[in-house]
């Protein structure tokens, strides 16, 4: 229970990590991006930059639970887990995003971290059948 805990933990904290480092990249070599942000008049490049950081952050969330608590839950929860938090965030920004944005984001991101949990689960298979 506890390893399952901190791989949980980790897998957040590794979502977290990803998106504040891609977005302080973005800030710091996209000056368009810097200006639209406080009003969030973002364009379609800008949206699709995103998600995109939003699904690498939601894999690499699945697949860090997954090879710490070498389970399938434990890569699976990290997703439910954000889509509880991010619902809620999602709705107070309603109009000011596509709900083509919002639906992407929001679905993808329990299947995402599966994703990432069968990557976990596919490397430590490879690495088991190197080691025999």
């Amino acid at each position: 229970m506890t390893r399952k805990l901190v791989a949980i933990v980790a897998g957040l904290a590794f979502w977290i990590a990803i998106a504040l480092v891609a977005g302080l990249v973005i800030r710091a070599t996209w000056p368009e991006y810097v200006s639209v942000a406080p009003t969030m008049a973002f364009t379609l490049s800008m949206k699709i930059a995103r998600l995109a950081i939003g699904a690498i952050a939601t894999v690499a969330a699945g697949f860090v639970s997954a090879r710490i608590a070498h389970s399938l839950s434990a890569g699976l929860i990290p997703g439910i887990l954000l889509l509880i938090f991010f619902i809620p965030e999602h709705v107070m920004l309603w109009d000011k995003f596509p709900i083509w944005y919002h639906l992407w984001f929001l679905l993808t991101l329990v299947p995402f971290t599966y994703m990432g949990t069968l990557m976990a689960r596919r490397r430590a298979d490879t690495q088991t059948n190197r080691s025999q």
